[in-house]
């Protein structure tokens, strides 16, 4: 692979490995036992953990620089959980955090009664194209202060600004995507940072998209979607990626007006209660089943697919809000 770079974890305590491999798991990850070293293979990425007295040697490759990056912040991350720290050979402190990418608001407005559309242009837009994920960050410095942006520190680990400083970063979806552009929609409601924002003359401003992240456009067939308002533009996102006839999604929404395209899309159906849709429905082998909703909905969602046999790779349970 075109990029590399090795550490050293030191003083390493037991409960490192087993807590590395269950980020491991939930990044999806499979690991590998060869011999002396695990092996992580991560997205096209490669990380490899060999003892080394009382700690572990640590390699890591990849064809993607920045994806390089952010993976040894992950790793420092997850080691420091044990208090154990990482010495790199190849740190790039005082770089932005890895994936971080400052665009500037072109237009926002009104696209339905309950949704903010948004567009933000940079050169480094492309990156955020479908392919390479469907979801990011937004970071959005205090209104009334200059803003500080999260910098590799000399641990390779990502330095996050705290206090009056702190940067409001929820998660949204790339709903449409150009050369020098993106655009994103936001749900409002009550007591959104995000909203607030964009309410004070966004035009012109910086703030930061990090990412891409959040996962590809689920496959399947049947592939079987279900989500409430705030997951209309994934859920928007998806169907057009997909293409697939057998596609279908049941959504819960109080205006049909913010449905937006998904009005006129013969796979998507209103539902008044996302949980009785998805009981009702058959999942049959080869499909998935995504599912974003509320948190207590998506928990009540991931105990009925388990407890129907389901694998963790056939179904995405999201919780979109608390």
């Amino acid at each position: 692979m075109k990029f590399r770079t090795t550490g050293l974890a030191r003083n390493v305590k037991p409960s490192a490995i087993p807590g590395l491999l269950a980020h491991a798991e939930e990044w999806g990850a499979p690991a590998t036992q060869e011999e002396t070293r695990i092996r992580l293979d991560l997205w096209g990425a490669l990380a490899c953990f060999t003892p080394a007295g009382e700690g572990f040697g640590i390699e890591l490759s990849s064809d993607d620089e920045l994806f390089l990056r952010a993976l040894q912040d992950a790793i420092a991350e997850a080691f420091a959980l044990h208090e154990a720290e990482v010495l790199w050979t190849d740190v790039a402190e005082g770089a932005l955090a890895p994936g971080l990418a400052l665009m500037r608001v072109a237009s926002a407005g009104l696209r339905s009664p309950n949704f903010l559309r948004l567009r933000v242009e940079g050169p480094e837009a492309p990156r955020f194209a479908a392919e390479h994920g469907l979801h990011f960050r937004l970071l959005l410095p205090p209104q009334d202060r200059a803003p500080i942006w999260p910098r590799v520190g000399p641990t390779g680990r990502v330095i996050w600004p705290k206090g009056e400083d702190r940067i409001h970063a929820p998660a949204y979806t790339t709903t449409d995507q150009g050369e020098d552009w993106l655009e994103f929609e936001v749900f409002r409601h009550e007591g959104s940072p995000t909203c607030a924002w964009f309410e004070r003359e966004p035009l012109g401003r910086t703030l930061g998209i990090l990412g891409p992240n959040g996962g590809l456009c689920p496959e399947g067939a049947p592939l079987l979607l279900f989500g409430d308002e705030t997951a209309i533009p994934a859920l928007s996102r998806i169907l057009r990626l997909s293409a697939q006839p057998e596609a279908r999604a049941w959504i819960s929404c109080a205006a049909p007006e913010d449905l937006g395209d998904l009005r006129r899309d013969p796979r998507a159906a209103l539902s008044t209660d996302l949980l009785a849709a998805l009981e009702a429905v058959e999942t049959p082998k080869g499909g998935h089943v995504w599912f974003a909703a509320h948190a207590s909905l998506a928990r009540a969602a991931r105990a009925h697919l388990l407890g129907r046999g389901l694998a963790k790779t056939e179904f995405t349970v999201a919780a979109y809000w608390e």
